[in-house]
């Protein structure tokens, strides 16, 4: 499991660099591809430079490729992997259809573009806590029907479901969450109104930049945000990252999914935080999930 916007912090994959030599050239070689010292501005911020999306989004596959360059040895067979959002292309890098290096770079270039769209149309987007996801599109289907547009973009856990649209529709979808019972609405910090259709002027930007590239089919399945189903080829691929961009991230069905792909199998997620193994214990009851973010995490998981 690979995670998405707002895992970033200042300092991540600092520690990795110095413990771990396959992870200090993975950094260094996102570097060189970039043109841009990503690293110092991961290590040593500042933090209002790392939370730019054009920062932010390779910044966490960055650390999430360097878990894995140093973990894969040792981890065996993998039945499947997900990302959460851009982690979606963290996943593509682990599973071979991308090196790491150029999904950094379609992830910058990703980022440059969502940020376009926001400035263009400026969004919003809110955390609904405690609320069913039906009840929350239901919210913000009425929260549509007189202006602006308010859809459910990060289907996140069973209660948990981020709404995303123009402003006002997202805070009438709130008001209205607050109403049917949701237990806490929570607006979120973003350039944009991510996963949602006001990010359609970004779509053939990332179009015309995944075509440049050539995708491997992967070596193992990479479960689409945008589906929730298992990708295979890299020519699916491709087509599901585009389409990413103005779908729902379809969490619950990707870790469903993932459980039927490979039952009783542990769950690691690489890269920081441990948001996406909070999640997965709401959704697959039972299920064995690590979290491998630091250097330590990472000496531990090895020993």
């Amino acid at each position: 499991m690979c995670p998405g916007q707002g895992a970033q912090r200042v300092g991540m994959g600092r520690d990795l660099a110095e413990r771990f030599p396959a992870a200090r050239d993975c950094f260094e070689a996102i570097d060189e591809r970039l043109g841009v010292a990503l690293s110092r501005i991961m290590w040593e911020g500042p933090e209002d430079e790392l939370v730019l999306t054009h920062n932010a989004q390779p910044a966490i596959l960055a650390h999430s490729a360097a878990v894995w360059a140093v973990v894969k040895p040792t981890v065996g067979s993998v039945g499947a992997a997900a990302g959460h959002s851009l982690g979606e292309y963290s996943a593509h890098a682990a599973a071979g259809t991308l090196d790491p290096s150029t999904a950094a770079a379609l992830v910058r270039r990703r980022g440059e573009l969502m940020y376009s769209a926001g400035r263009a149309r400026p969004g919003a987007m809110a955390a609904v806590m405690g609320l069913d996801t039906e009840t929350v599109d239901r919210a913000c289907n009425e929260a549509s029907a007189t202006d602006g547009v308010a859809v459910a973009a990060n289907l996140n856990a069973p209660d948990q479901t981020v709404i995303s649209g123009d402003p006002a529709a997202v805070t009438r979808a709130g008001e209205r969450c607050k109403a049917l019972g949701a237990k806490r609405v929570l607006p979120l910090k973003v350039s944009g109104a991510f996963h949602s259709p006001l990010m359609a002027p970004a779509v053939d930007g990332l179009h015309d930049a995944l075509t440049g590239v050539s995708f491997a089919d992967p070596s193992f399945p990479v479960i689409a945000n945008a589906s929730g189903e298992a990708v295979r080829t890299g020519l699916d691929a491709k087509r599901l990252l585009v389409d990413q961009l103005t779908s729902p991230v379809r969490w619950v069905a990707c870790m469903q999914t993932a459980a039927t792909l490979a039952p009783g199998a542990t769950y690691i997620e690489i890269g920081p935080g441990a948001v996406l193994a909070g999640l997965l214990k709401r959704i697959v009851p039972g299920a064995t999930a690590i979290s491998l973010g630091t250097a330590d995490e990472v000496e531990r998981f090895l020993a």
